[in-house]
């Protein structure tokens, strides 16, 4: 196999035509440059150079191979420079998992954050409930996963990114909807649209533990996997819903969000990724997550109203 450094001394003498020249250009002295273009005159079998004591001329052989070095070359310090900016983090692919309630909060500005400063980094977004994520990054299928805490499962690392309230939310037209704020004690009478606990166990208990806590044991007249799906729910009238604040974000049609009084559990979006030093787009990635932020415990919206905003008080 030809060394690139004799081609890249046999390109210099070839555009220079002058070996004292092209010397001068690659900072060596002239004899191991001779030495180098006759190395590889040898290895290719043919003459490359024509040499008088007066010029050096390319041969037809030499034009020929002069074409394809410069190619050569160019590809050779494409893949370097690749290389390189792959070690800092600038180039390569990461895989993401994330629930829906971090497409309502921190998922949005980190992707428009991570893509300004890395825009040689694809992304690919999966929407997944945490256990899906949780299997994936345990088969080495994504890199990192956005999900309700807690997730603390062997080879996985995890870190804290946001705390939000629960927040109660209910049919717009629903009587209790006309406050701002809701005692979970009021929610007795009502059916509790909720999804299976497998898909999120912390937040499933969270939820749970409120209507105990309130002295009632919910009814649950409704599973549903996803969050917009439970909002549909809710704003259908089948009943009401326990959700992390961010949720009053989806302006869902017909749904009230309203703030627990005493205030509801905070909940935890966590971080998950393989344990260990991460790839560098990994770790250029996880600079980018937020230190742990708190979201407010939230007054009412309503879609049915334009009068009425949210508003966030710092928990």
């Amino acid at each position: 196999m030809i060394e690139l450094r004799r081609l890249r001394g046999f390109v210099a003498v070839a555009e220079e035509l002058h070996f004292g020249r092209a010397a001068r250009r690659l900072n060596m002295s002239q004899p191991p440059l001779s030495m180098q273009i006759r190395a590889l005159e040898r290895e290719i079998g043919t003459t490359l150079l024509a040499r008088t004591r007066r010029r050096v001329e390319l041969t037809e052989a030499g034009r020929t191979l002069l074409e394809a070095a410069r190619r050569l070359l160019a590809d050779a310090e494409a893949a370097v420079e690749h290389t390189r900016r792959a070690a800092r983090g600038e180039v390569g692919r990461l895989r993401i998992g994330f629930v829906t309630t971090a497409d309502y909060s921190l998922l949005p500005p980190l992707v428009r954050r991570f893509r300004l400063r890395h825009p040689g980094v694809a992304l690919v977004l999966r929407e997944l409930t945490g256990d899906r994520q949780l299997d994936l990054l345990a088969a080495g299928e994504l890199d990192l996963g956005l999900m309700i805490g807690p997730a603390e499962v062997r080879g996985l690392a995890s870190r804290t990114v946001l705390r939000e309230r629960l927040v109660a939310a209910l049919p717009a037209r629903h009587q209790l909807a006309r406050s701002r704020r809701v005692s979970a004690r009021a929610l007795g009478a009502e059916g509790l649209v909720l999804f299976p606990r497998p898909l999120a166990p912390g937040l499933h208990d969270q939820v749970i533990g409120v209507c105990r806590r309130a002295g009632f044991v919910p009814r649950i007249v409704q599973e549903a996997v996803q969050m917009q799906t439970i909002l549909g729910l809710v704003a259908a009238g089948l009943g009401f819903a326990l959700v992390p604040a961010c949720m009053a974000l989806l302006r869902r049609p017909g749904v009230a969000y309203l703030a627990l009084d005493p205030p509801g559990p905070h909940i935890d979006t966590v971080a998950v990724w393989p344990d260990g030093d991460p790839p560098p787009a990994l770790a250029a990635l996880l600079r980018e997550l937020p230190a742990t932020r708190r979201r407010g415990d939230g007054t009412m919206l309503s879609a049915e109203g334009s009068n009425r905003r949210t508003t966030w008080r710092r928990a």
